[in-house]
């Protein structure tokens, strides 16, 4: 039984011990009885601090954290906490793309999946015109920047990220740019999605990260020699993908085994509702997003409750929204709402609805 379940009926089994001393004596209030009412009283209240100290401890102990996955951000909701400034550059044949709030009190490396590009992670803007600023990724770098992590996101030279020569040079950018900015002295941690994910578990071997998370990635763990001082690791993945679930799963028992602290999310499947785009996706409007909704359902996209039947990528929504005269949907959003649609059905997709855990795994290594 869980102890949200549990903590009511202790509470109803200690007011019954109560309620049934006072029966026995005819409900008089005499003084004495009166202050074996107020122990009785007194017990209960220390029976319950124990026992929620207790869940706390079995539950930092049990390191896997099931998020319900439901939006609760707005794209605005860091609008009145942090602005969005970047500053672009070109070094070592690779774009790079960063910020640094006023009082940094660490330093955060994102590493993108396969077809994207640091630009995804910053909206457009006078500093930055080549940035389009996808849902997901603007709202982590927000967060971060919200809780005073100098964040840096580098591209990668091809697709998808290598693990030889470009593994260095990310390296250097990295040591180069902390020492530029006066923030080498900062906890260094780091976030991969994906491909990234697996470039951030080996980089991990060249940079003292003071932990790191791996999304959607199950890391290159069989192709490593594990040292003890290895970063302590958060897996965030979606349990649908079963292949990666189970290599996941492996991998925890092989950093533990080693003392390596690691624990995982998993991201759930959510349903799509009428307000999803407007909440999600700066420039979509409640009506567009409604009329989008519907066009879902009516063709068969999403089930009755809303739950996405395929992954975004392999629904031909792009070509049915094309035709349909009655949404006006600029087409530069469309990679905005994809990825929106594939990660409500929850197979592979990057995803801040996890940044609660995320940066509280960040935070509580930082020292």
């Amino acid at each position: 039984m869980s102890c949200g379940l549990l903590l009511p009926c202790i509470m109803l089994k200690m007011q019954f011990i109560v309620d049934l001393t006072m029966l026995k004596h005819g409900g008089r209030t005499k003084p004495w009885l009166r202050v074996e009412k107020n122990r009785v009283r007194v017990l209960i209240t220390f029976s319950v601090l124990v026992f929620l100290v207790l869940c706390i401890f079995l539950r930092r102990n049990n390191k896997k954290f099931r998020s319900l996955g439901f939006p609760q951000q707005r794209w605005n909701s860091f609008e009145r906490l942090v602005q969005f400034n970047p500053t672009l550059e070109f070094r070592n044949g690779t774009d790079l793309i960063w910020q640094i709030p006023k009082s940094p009190k660490a330093v955060l490396f994102i590493a993108h999946g396969c077809n994207c590009r640091a630009t995804y992670f910053w909206d457009r803007s006078p500093t930055c015109l080549k940035c389009i600023g996808l849902p997901e990724e603007r709202l982590l770098v927000l967060e971060a920047l919200a809780r005073n992590f100098a964040v840096l996101t580098i591209s990668s030279a091809g697709r998808c990220w290598t693990m030889a020569e470009e593994r260095i040079i990310v390296r250097d950018i990295i040591r180069w740019w902390t020492v530029r900015n006066k923030l080498e002295n900062l906890p260094l941690v780091a976030l991969g999605a994906s491909s990234g994910g697996y470039f951030v578990s080996v980089l991990a071997q060249d940079l003292k990260f003071s932990s790191i998370t791996l999304m959607i990635a199950e890391g290159m763990f069989d192709q490593m020699d594990l040292a003890a001082d290895y970063p302590p690791t958060l897996f965030v993945h979606m349990p649908k993908d079963a292949y990666r679930k189970h290599k996941i799963e492996q991998f925890l028992k092989v950093l533990k085994g080693k003392g390596i602290d690691a624990a995982e999310v998993e991201c759930p499947e959510f349903p799509l509702s009428p307000s999803i785009f407007v909440d999600r996706v700066p420039g979509i409007d409640q009506s567009v997003s409604s009329k989008l909704f519907e066009l879902f359902h009516k063709e068969g996209f999403i089930d009755k409750n809303g739950y996405m039947k395929s992954d975004g990528r392999k629904t031909n929504w792009k070509e049915v929204v094309a035709k349909d005269k009655m949404i006006s949907l600029d087409k530069q959003l469309f990679q905005h709402v994809q990825e929106e649609l594939n990660l409500a059905f929850a197979y592979h997709e990057m995803t801040s609805l996890q940044s609660e855990q995320i940066f509280t795994w960040f935070e509580s290594h930082i020292g």
